[in-house]
């Protein structure tokens, strides 16, 4: 018996086939993970499997049959009935997915009473506070009660697979569903829907982290530029990878440890007792730490934890409450943003940014042009890329103009808030091989803020670990990961595992 059996699938958009002979099939209880970079077209095979490809996009499938109902050629109001009830989805951005105006209790109780499952309003309160306790949330009445904008980012993925599940579907399809969720919170949602499938409901799971896909999945299949390159059962495809794209990604997931340096180097940056409210809320608590010349200082935390609100201050944003940071001489700081795509002004091409962080460096007008071009050279980007807008550009390649910018004002120091955290893991780990080098030949010294242990190992020479606005634990990363000490840092740890 299969939960879902997909032949054939095929969608172009005009000329251009972007998803090209895909099949799988879905056991009952079993979780299949599709793996792949942006631009694979696993989202687009996700999306297919629940009747929501663009309007023209051109779909052909050979066979697509969903929990024994043939769904190839349904219309609209087929899918309508089957969504929900037969198939239904988990996106990425739970933030996006729920109505911002709806409290989680209607939000759950929509598609109860859309589909007739639960009637009057104690049935239907009732069966709202089972899917609550389902999903293992915390104080479930309150949480009904609460707006999405309320609620913490695994919270709200917790509220839309409970909204998810309340047609009791043979099929869940979560679509990057941990992809910007902090270390812990993404183990305990892959720990949720790893349950949710051992309760018998098949899971497609989608993915580019081939550390989620090693957690959660019995069987992977690997997609590139539309067309699966590899599949077998997950063991067996991260044991022994027979294509190289496959190797690329799981290479790409592994983070070698970065060499230690021996020799000590004068304090940039000297922190003490630096501490931050909002209103009743402390963000940052009694912050003490040193940033040594030339080295990355890591700072590591779940969301809430503070480190935001403490790169904020490094770059004066904010200003602490108490405390003081002291700089070493006059010290140029800049900041890398965790969205790129929501730093730069829409409108401007990413010439027309650069030359404006260009002027503000006090750079004349005639040597601009250069200068542009010369950073885009530097960042490893084409200097014609200088014409196109924000939008017209890659993730990857966004990521680099935003670090290009920030090198503009010639800095000493870069203080960088996720930059990865949303790329592909071959496209991150160029980004990081990037930072690396231009720290060797700037003599930069970084500020690298993440929730990414793996990635933080890679970089950082010494590391803060923050928890509820408190640091709880710091050192040199190679001692910090080796023995930690805090309770925090080892359950940080021990959700962050990577490959092996």
């Amino acid at each position: 018996m299969t939960a879902l059996e997909l032949e054939g699938l095929r969608i172009a958009f005009g000329d251009s086939r972007v998803v090209e002979g895909v099949s799988l099939t879905v056991a009952p209880g079993e979780c299949v993970a599709i793996v792949g970079e942006s631009g694979a077209g696993k989202s687009l095979t996700a999306r297919a499997l629940l009747g929501l490809t663009p309007a023209e996009a051109t779909v052909d499938v050979d066979r697509l049959v969903i929990d024994r109902t043939d769904a190839a050629g349904l219309a609209e109001t087929g899918w309508r009935e089957l969504r929900g009830t037969r198939i239904a989805l988990v996106s990425q951005d739970a933030l996006v997915s729920l109505d911002p105006l709806q409290r989680i209790g209607a939000e759950i109780a929509e598609p109860l009473r859309l589909h007739g499952l639960a009637h009057g309003r104690r049935a239907i309160a009732a069966r709202v506070q089972a899917l609550l306790r389902r999903v293992w949330m915390p104080e479930p009445e309150r949480r009904s009660r609460q707006h999405p904008h309320e609620l913490s980012g695994g919270l709200r993925q917790r509220a839309l697979i409970a909204s998810a599940l309340a047609g009791d579907p043979a099929v869940l399809v979560a679509d990057e569903p941990t992809t910007a969720l902090d270390a812990t919170v993404q183990a305990r949602i892959l720990g949720l829907l790893r349950e949710i499938a051992d309760a018998g409901t098949g899971i497609v799971f989608i993915s580019h982290d081939f550390a989620a896909v090693q957690r959660i999945a019995d069987r992977v299949l690997v997609m590139r530029r539309g067309v699966v390159v590899e599949s077998g059962p997950v063991a067996q495809v991260l044991d022994a990878p027979q294509h190289e794209y496959t190797r690329q990604l799981i290479a790409a997931t592994i983070h070698e440890p970065r060499t230690v340096v021996a020799e000590s180097a004068a304090p940039v940056l000297e922190a003490v007792g630096v501490t931050k409210a909002f209103g009743s809320m402390t963000a940052v608590d009694d912050a003490t730490f040193t940033v040594p010349e030339g080295r990355t200082l890591g700072i590591v935390g779940e969301s809430g934890s503070g480190k935001t609100t403490l790169a904020r201050m490094l770059v004066g944003v904010e200003r602490p409450d108490r405390g003081e940071l002291r700089w070493s001489g006059r010290r140029r700081v800049q900041l890398v943003h965790q969205n790129p795509l929501g730093a730069f002004d829409p409108r401007w091409t990413v010439g027309r940014s650069l030359r404006e962080a260009l002027e503000a460096g006090g750079v004349p007008r005639a040597q601009r042009a250069a200068r542009v071009a010369a950073l885009l050279a530097e960042v490893g980007l084409d200097p014609a890329l200088a014409g196109r807008r924000p939008l017209a550009l890659s993730g990857g390649q966004r990521q680099r103009a935003a670090i290009a910018r920030a090198l503009a004002a010639d800095p000493d120091v870069l203080v960088l808030d996720e930059p990865v955290s949303a790329l592909d893991p071959s496209v991150r780990e160029l980004v990081l091989q990037l930072l690396l080098r231009l720290q060797r030949e700037r003599a930069l010294t970084m500020i690298f803020v993440s929730h990414d242990l793996g990635v933080v190992g890679a970089v950082a020479d010494e590391v803060l670990v923050m928890q509820d606005g408190r640091i709880v634990e710091q050192g040199r990363t190679a001692d910090v990961f080796a023995a930690p000490r805090h309770p925090f840092t080892k359950e940080l740890l021990a959700a962050g595992q990577s490959l092996i």
